[in-house]
């Protein structure tokens, strides 16, 4: 896969899913400009793990769930490269708690950021694609969208939406060529893990069918490809990356 003078967006790019889909883009060619919220820090690590590729990075300040701020970086990516060929949103938050002990507050800060955080980014870039008639749109959402997670249905739902919302799009935005998939993650070894209580980690272990967490790299690989042309006639999918836990 070869993404020489392409540009992309990774929000949720300082660590994680982002930062290994920052660096297998860069790796590949590409620019990439890496968005982060809160860890400048972690951004410049990711940055500083892509130097000597053959792509480029940079990294920006980006607030996901404020419309304002995707529109800032929007507009300074353009401004800069003239283009955005791809845009992934791996920006994203969870919480660990029974759906009787939720708040209202906790319920709309979930959504705000995984949810309305990736609709923003859509429509932000999607003129921009239309204009050139191409772009590659990848939500990373995760299998509580499709399977649900006990004690987290604020994160359910909102993930939930994020793959209603893919498919919506997909369809919207064919005629420009411009596909628009997901990634449904499952247990991978990230910061959001450690959300899990040990005995739900090892239950989870146990009925993976390959026994073992993904690593941050496995679930970037799904989503680099579905940013590629070899995904070209792939378009309002879910491609869950799991281990075999779910299968259907």
């Amino acid at each position: 896969m070869d993404f020489t003078r392409q540009v992309a967006i990774v929000t949720g790019g300082s660590r994680g899913i982002g930062r290994a889909v920052v660096q297998m883009l860069a790796e590949r060619g590409a620019h990439v400009v890496a968005g982060y919220r809160e860890r400048a820090a972690a951004a410049a690590e990711t940055i500083a793990g892509c130097d000597g590729m053959r792509g480029s990075v940079i990294s920006r300040q980006v607030d996901i769930r404020e419309p304002a701020s995707v529109a800032q970086l929007v507009q300074a990516t353009l401004a800069h490269s003239g283009q955005i060929d791809i845009r992934v949103n791996c920006a994203g938050m969870a919480r660990y708690a029974a759906f009787e002990a939720t708040s209202l507050a906790d319920w709309q800060a979930i959504l705000a950021t995984n949810l309305d955080g990736a609709m923003h980014m859509c429509r932000a870039v999607q003129r921009p694609m239309m204009r050139r008639r191409y772009g590659r749109i990848v939500n990373v959402a995760a299998l509580h969208g499709l399977a649900g997670g006990p004690q987290q249905a604020d994160y359910s739902a909102a993930t939930g939406g994020v793959l209603g919302l893919t498919r919506a799009l997909a369809r919207e935005s064919a005629a420009w060529g411009i596909t628009v998939n997901a990634v449904a993650p499952g247990l991978v070894a990230t910061e959001m893990l450690d959300l899990l209580p040990a005995a739900d980690r090892a239950w989870g272990e146990r009925v993976i069918a390959l026994g073992r967490p993904g690593q941050p790299a496995e679930v970037a690989a799904a989503v680099v490809f579905l940013a590629s042309s070899l995904a070209s006639y792939i378009t309002g999918q879910t491609l869950v990356v799991d281990g075999g836990w779910r299968m259907s």
